[in-house]
């Protein structure tokens, strides 16, 4: 499994959204709620086969426990992209590494 793939799975899945301006502050999701938003936006790529449970939960666990802000978590728990250039650096760095640790080895 390459890093290259695992880094376009949630940007492929939200190509269409736009997230609204005036909705409350939510917070922080859950490392269950990322997994399944990882797992949603899988499944509408051809990535669905790499995010099993395990990897889903692993990846979503870093995520969580990262400096990504919660508004960004929570658009990935929705399955989708977080638009802002300072959340998109930080999710990079963060699924690299989550890469290194979360992916079976081949």
């Amino acid at each position: 499994m390459s890093l290259k793939r695992l880094l376009l799975v949630l940007p492929a899945a939200a190509i269409a959204f736009s997230l609204a301006a005036c909705s409350a502050p939510a917070a922080r999701p859950s490392v269950d709620d990322v997994s399944a938003g990882i797992q949603k936006a899988a499944k509408s790529t051809s990535s669905s086969e790499v995010f099993t449970d395990k990897v889903s939960d692993c990846v979503a666990k870093e995520l969580v426990d990262s400096k990504i802000s919660d508004s960004a978590l929570n658009t990935i728990a929705e399955g989708k992209e977080p638009k802002g250039a300072d959340d998109q650096k930080l999710i990079t760095k963060v699924l690299d590494d989550a890469a290194k640790t979360c992916l079976p080895a081949k």
